[in-house]
């Protein structure tokens, strides 16, 4: 079974909403995209539409949250973080308002829609903003955690959703942990850390790995800010190499995340799995992600060339 992360957001944004009455939840006319719809179909007096105006999107949303409200405001990745930057900065991020930003479409799996609506910085720029707290979900089941988890929560999030749908890793009876990487498969050679879809591709190059007697760990870090780096530098002692991946960019995101940690604590050899400092195109989402390097038999090859400069 394969499920889009945004859809599971419909589902948990309408499950939510009936537990809490609280839950608003605002789009900038994507809410059929969005899948924000769902609530809108139960809960049409708890629904907004602002319109294309992603700025007026985040500050409603702030001021609702400063009225006691729970917001989830949703769009597209890129324009949520691009268009809308001073607005979380300076509405949602300075005065700790507890918005929760759930953005879909992120990534270059969006596909044929191109480059200019491909967020691949997204999680770079999130990152940056003191306060906000940065989740990227590997499939459904976390992502209807995660979402549970974010209406409880006190303070801004960014939870990363995708457009395409993505292999079942987890069933309903997950538990999200906050701030903690969760170990998928153990391994004493190489560490390789995932976010979203490319835990999926993460496990199966560690398949692939296997079977040429290598053994390599597994561990997905949908919590990219604040990074586990309990988990990062256990991975360090016990592995001595450290692959990261990641559908966005090297700059700023988790491999860059996953690097803080290591040259401050255990610095060990590690390589980085993403978009090498470049914007995608329209494609389709699997010839984009063979075309941009982040594929299973990618993973594989940085697994081996990171473990050879560990030999030396």
């Amino acid at each position: 079974m394969a499920k889009a992360t945004r859809d599971a957001y419909g589902e948990a944004l309408a499950a939510l909403g009936a537990v809490n009455k609280d839950i608003v939840v605002l789009d900038a006319d994507l809410s059929g995209s969005t899948k924000t719809s769902t609530f809108k179909k139960v809960f049409p007096d708890r629904h907004f539409n602002v319109g294309i105006a992603e700025q007026n999107l985040m500050g409603v949303a702030a001021g609702l949250a400063a009225c006691g409200k729970i917001p989830f405001a949703s769009t597209f990745a890129v324009f949520a973080t691009g268009r809308a930057f001073d607005q979380i900065r300076s509405s949602i991020c300075y005065p700790k308002m507890n918005v929760k930003i759930a953005a879909t479409h992120a990534g270059i799996t969006v596909g044929e829609d191109g480059a200019t609506h491909q967020a691949n910085e997204d999680v770079a720029i999130m990152r940056s903003l003191p306060n906000m707290s940065v989740i990227v979900p590997a499939d459904a089941a976390e992502t209807k955690a995660v979402i549970t988890w974010a209406s409880q929560y006190k303070g801004p999030v960014y939870i990363r959703l995708g457009r395409s749908k993505v292999p079942e890793l987890f069933d309903e009876s997950y538990t999200f942990t906050y701030g903690k990487a969760k170990t998928l498969r153990t391994g004493s050679d190489v560490s390789i850390i995932a976010m979203g879809i490319m835990t999926d591709k993460a496990l199966q190059a560690a398949e692939i790995l296997a079977k040429e007697g290598i053994e390599a760990e597994v561990l997905n870090m949908s919590t990219v800010k604040p990074i586990d780096a309990d988990a990062v530098i256990a991975a360090a002692k016990t592995c001595g190499a450290v692959v990261t991946c990641e559908e966005h960019s090297i700059i700023g995101g988790l491999g860059s995340a996953v690097a803080e940690v290591l040259v401050e604590h255990c610095p060990v050899p590690a390589q980085r799995v993403g978009l090498m400092d470049t914007f995608g195109e329209s494609g389709t989402p699997d010839a984009l992600l063979e075309k941009y390097g982040l594929t299973v038999d990618h993973i594989v090859v940085a697994a081996k060339q990171v473990i050879a400069r560990k030999c030396k």
